[in-house]
């Protein structure tokens, strides 16, 4: 006997109607490039996505093609995700944080038709444009009166508003196959050339409905949600989408990311909810701890794509009583894999052991499989102990990069993260270090995280990077680089000495080298192959 259920298809553009429909007065508010402060509601948002999708059809993008943004997290921005992508055709963000030479080769291999920036990425479109072989029209991302004068692209400029002004809100969301594409995002290329993860309707929508859930980032039409996370990678991480199914009001930062900026943003528009990389979480606590400051309304964030501090954890749950909740995913899993919110038992623990948990990146949502196996490929126990290359599957796991000349990633139907974790018998993940960064001494294994860890929990620490230093006699050592936060005169030998009976003694590195900076990737992730390069041999002689 068959259930006698209605069969809609998942697409994107539902989240948009369903936005319109039930919460049609809540407010949109976006910084601008432009230096001023947006508001509007869902509303007015369906009504110009509407108006956008007509004006992609008489610019010719066919159902399938690809459309690109360069831009920050903000209104028009938002417009794009549900006009090119529920009229069929593939939104594809590019990361501005990439060299000119990767935006051009992304550009180039997506095919895209359609190139969409705001005007801060006016020179990196001007030195793209020419390496950009096929022909694009580009966009620029605001009003007449701020078009800007440019006369090194060789292509066709286009004004964003003069689209919309074309053109009316009369258009229908066609029925598309939910198994289609709708969006288009490439890894960071830390290593070789990016590589293209197509996002399917259906994906998005069962990550929309994971990632909303109590035991995941428990959005409800009652939060006021920061994404700043970018727009440009893995979608904000789905939370644009995650406030349209659940009608939250939206905060956009634009490009002012700086822990002042924030802070202002977060107190006058009364946010509950954000999210972002521990890097970017570094600057808004020493802002707010420098003026003696507190959060008024903001009472979760989500932190990941690097592991969050137990350090940083404490800062905001003790000194500002914000929830932390700890989060990993990959851009191939578009990109949330886990969460780390407590079970029922967990909430009595005392604090040191909570803590303990938050250090780890969570479990899986429904929706998403992992398990960890040994060098033999065997499944390894979840003992907490056991440490292993890290495997998922799911409804929103990538099963083929973009591109018809790729092989599949996966490895028997799973697909290898590149990390190394453990996973304890409650079904919390940690990772241990990714398999390329683990660090191997006398050959007994090492994790550059704990010892991260550790040297966050120093008071003078602002960043701490620890890598893999070739020795003469154990192949490897644990090398400590280190960022001191203002007026520190912390010394090598008092950092040293704070591992003592944190860490197992020959997991202390051997040294600690103080830089004023450390290099950052195009998603805000630290360059520890850079740093290789640069002190890889530190421990040699000369």
């Amino acid at each position: 006997m068959q259930g006698l259920m209605m069969q809609q298809s998942l697409l994107v553009s539902a989240l948009l109607t369903h936005a319109e429909r039930h919460h049609s007065e809540q407010e949109i508010v976006s910084r601008r490039v432009e230096g001023d402060v947006h508001r509007y509601s869902y509303r007015h948002l369906a009504q110009r996505a509407r108006r956008m999708a007509n004006a992609l059809s008489t610019l010719g993008v066919a159902r399938g093609e690809r459309v690109a943004t360069l831009a920050w997290n903000g209104y028009r921005h938002m417009e794009l995700y549900f006009s090119v992508s529920g009229s069929g055709s593939v939104l594809h963000t590019l990361n501005p944080r990439l060299h000119v030479d990767q935006l051009a080769y992304i550009i180039e291999h997506a095919e895209d038709r359609v190139v969409f920036f705001d005007l801060t990425f006016l020179p990196l479109i001007e030195s793209v444009a020419p390496q950009v072989k096929s022909p694009k029209i580009f966009v620029a991302m605001t009003d007449r009166a701020h078009m800007p004068q440019t006369s090194g692209m060789n292509a066709m400029l286009m004004c964003y508003e003069d689209l919309l002004d074309l053109h009316d809100d009369v258009f229908e969301w066609p029925v598309l196959d939910e198994n289609s594409a709708s969006s288009l995002c490439y890894t960071s290329g830390t290593t070789g050339n990016p590589k293209g993860v197509p996002y399917s309707h259906r994906s998005t929508v069962l990550h929309t409905y994971a990632a909303a859930l109590p035991d995941s980032l428990n959005c409800s039409a009652r939060d006021v949600i920061l994404p700043v996370v970018p727009m440009f990678h893995v979608n904000a991480w789905g939370l644009p989408y995650v406030a349209c199914m659940v009608g939250a009001k939206l905060v956009f930062p634009g490009p002012a990311l700086d822990g002042k900026s924030l802070y202002e943003l977060i107190e006058t528009e009364h946010v509950t909810l954000s999210a972002g990389v521990p890097t970017v979480w570094q600057g808004l606590l020493t802002h707010v701890d420098a003026m003696g400051g507190t959060f008024s309304s903001m009472r979760r964030t989500v932190i990941g794509g690097a592991p969050c501090p137990t350090a940083m954890t404490e800062a905001f749950q003790q000194r500002h009583q914000v929830e932390v909740l700890h989060a990993w995913g990959m851009t191939e899993l578009s990109p949330i894999g886990t969460v780390c919110s407590f079970k029922a038992h967990q909430q009595s623990l005392p604090m040191a052991e909570q803590y303990t948990i938050q250090a780890k990146q969570g479990r899986a949502l429904f929706g998403i499989d992992m398990r960890i196996v040994g060098s033999d490929g065997n499944e390894l126990p979840w003992d907490g102990e056991s440490a292993g290359d890290l495997q998922v599957r799911g409804h929103w796991v990538t099963q083929q990069y973009f591109g018809a000349d790729v092989e599949s990633p996966l490895c028997d139907g799973w697909f290898p993260t590149g990390d190394i974790a453990t996973i304890d018998p409650h079904g919390f993940m940690q990772i241990t270090d990714r398999s390329k960064d683990v660090i191997k001494s006398g050959g007994e294994w090492i994790s550059s995280a704990a010892i991260e860890n550790v040297a966050y929990l120093h008071p003078e620490v602002s960043m701490a990077v620890c890598i893999a230093a070739r020795h003469p006699k154990w192949d490897e050592r644990p090398l400590l680089l280190v960022v001191k936060k203002p007026g520190s005169d912390l010394a090598s030998d008092e950092l040293l000495s704070f591992f003592n009976g944190r860490v197992a003694r020959w997991w202390t590195p051997d040294a600690v080298v103080f830089v004023d900076t450390v290099p950052l990737g195009a998603t805000g992730k630290v360059l520890k192959n850079q740093l290789r390069d640069q002190f890889g041999d530190y421990y040699l002689p000369a």
